[in-house]
């Protein structure tokens, strides 16, 4: 084998690989040698065909076979020998010369071609114990683990049915059938029976609720609504609508006692008890924002600290991915760029800016994590996957069994582990104080938060090629222009329900 550098462009090379034809000969020879013992071919005895009657009738297949296992052996040699770590799975190409190929295949030419692919650059680290970070904590008052209590009696408060031809008013539960139509023609998803409606609750298209007001039990009511402009499913946004309504019930708001029976409605012992789960539950919500606040700064840190040239093409991928998903997102939420006060080509350029670092934050944390000898172990990876597989009650073999049979899921599992593993021992080294704020302040999202929540859910998603553990590809912080709709605080607020009649419940 003969390797040749033909480019070195900042992180582009190129490499010519020349595998001599004598070695393809002499494969071919072993590969038909170890084939004459097995084939059974009419008018030879076995074991006895000749080499040169193999290589006629065999000769460009196995070639061919040999070809592929050479590319790859040679390629992952010139890369080891010249100690190489390419950013993605290098090009590979050959020639365009047909005499040329088919010399190759008859074994009588070398077989030539060329690797092109882009390298990690040189990393230097930073000094990671001169970081210095505020951890922000909050703990549970009391006073709002009484309002989640009375928040969850609110939900399960009992209703009476009123006497008949009581009115209904704010408060009061109805339960109603309904056929909505457009144009005098029912729409999908525009009918329900036995649903039922809290007026004054918000939960129904606006306009809808407020029609309800003094209906009686088993009164018909005809009401018109009109469906907002920026409503999810745009086949119904902006258009009008009359639904008939039947009123079958209007029942009164009962009062909830909250004491230990209440407790034990809900599948709990005591009342105290159900005050400690939730306590636990909160305080759980706090520390998950809290870590992730922490984490946040962090990366900031760590961007600021590190500047290197980024592999080309690694950028493209990670920018490429971000884009189609915002594309998708804002399609699914009906919005568009002008909605988000800014263009296509500023919304571009604040999502280049995030690939950007997305990749640099990636090749960072795996670079530590490499110089660190910090690894994933077997029962770390099953333990995420037994979390995962709980996710889906009932599947949770169906889980299992796919992940164990997708290399590529099972990579983007580890992924995380692997990237939280890196974090942890940073925060080790890095001067970390601590600061008591409000559960308020510490579970606030403001704009810049809503970009590092864009950032952060689409991590791990672009897996590269790089040699290095699949690290985070973290995201900006601060792009200098508002971003569209990829938010998914937004998208879950504005997603298109799957009947449009129900949605107007979720229209709020």
């Amino acid at each position: 084998m003969q390797v040749t550098e033909t480019l070195s462009e900042g992180l582009k090379r190129e490499l010519k690989v020349v595998v001599p034809a004598a070695e393809l000969d002499a494969s071919l020879t072993r590969k038909l040698g170890e084939l004459k013992e097995r084939v059974r071919i009419k008018g030879f005895r076995p074991g006895k065909v000749p080499i040169d009657h193999l290589r006629r009738v065999y000769g460009r297949n196995v070639m061919a076979e040999i070809v592929q296992e050479k590319v790859a052996e040679t390629s992952r040699k010139a890369l080891e020998e010249r100690q190489e770590r390419p950013a993605f799975q290098p090009k590979i190409a050959f020639s365009e010369d047909e005499g040329e190929i088919a010399k190759v295949m008859a074994g009588k030419h070398d077989l030539a071609y060329s690797l092109a692919f882009e390298v990690i650059p040189s990393i230097e680290v930073a000094d990671l114990s001169k970081i210095t970070l505020t951890k922000e904590n909050a703990t549970v008052p009391d006073e709002e683990v009484d309002a989640a209590v009375k928040r969850i009696a609110e939900q399960n408060r009992p209703y009476e049915a009123r006497d008949k031809g009581a009115a209904a008013e704010d408060g009061d539960r109805l339960t109603i059938d309904y056929v909505g139509s457009i144009d005098g023609e029912p729409f999908e998803g525009g009918k329900d029976e036995n649903a039922q409606i809290v007026l004054g609750s918000g939960r129904f298209i606006p306009g809808f609720e407020e029609q309800l007001r003094g209906a009686k039990a088993g009164e018909a009511r005809s009401i018109k609504i009109t469906f907002p402009e920026s409503y999810p499913a745009e086949r119904l946004a902006g258009k009008e609508a009359e639904f008939a309504i039947t009123v079958k019930e209007v029942a009164a708001p009962g009062t909830t006692v909250i004491d230990d029976a209440f407790a034990q409605q809900l599948g709990i012992e005591t009342l105290d008890k159900l005050k400690s789960a939730l306590r636990e539950q909160m305080n759980g919500e706090l520390t998950r924002a809290s870590r992730t606040r922490l984490k946040r700064a962090l990366l900031d840190a760590l961007d600021e600290a590190h500047s290197f040239d980024l592999p080309p093409t690694l950028v493209e991928h990670e920018f490429e991915a971000i884009w189609q998903q915002t594309k998708k997102e804002m399609e699914e939420a009906g919005r568009s760029f002008a909605d988000e006060k800014t263009s296509e080509e500023e919304a571009r350029e604040d999502y280049r800016r995030i690939a950007q670092r997305r990749v640099r934050l990636g090749l960072v944390l795996a670079e530590i994590g490499e110089r660190n000898d910090i690894k994933v172990s077997e029962e770390e990876v099953n333990r995420a996957l037994m979390e995962q597989a709980r996710r889906f009650p009932g599947q949770e073999q169906s889980v299992w069994d796919y992940y164990q049979k997708t290399p590529q899921a099972l990579a983007q599992l580890r992924a995380p582990v692997f990237e939280d593993k890196i974090i942890d021992y940073i925060l080790e080294l890095a001067s970390v104080s601590e600061m008591t704020v409000s559960r308020e302040e510490l579970l606030h999202v403001d704009d810049d938060d809503h970009d590092h929540d864009h950032d952060h859910d689409h991590d791990h998603d672009h897996g590269h090629d790089h040699g290095a553990k699949p690290a985070a590809r973290k995201a900006a912080k601060k792009p200098a222009s508002k971003k569209p709709a990829a938010k998914k605080s937004e998208a879950k607020k504005s997603a298109a329900p799957k009947k449009a009649g129900k949605a107007a419940k979720a229209g709020k």
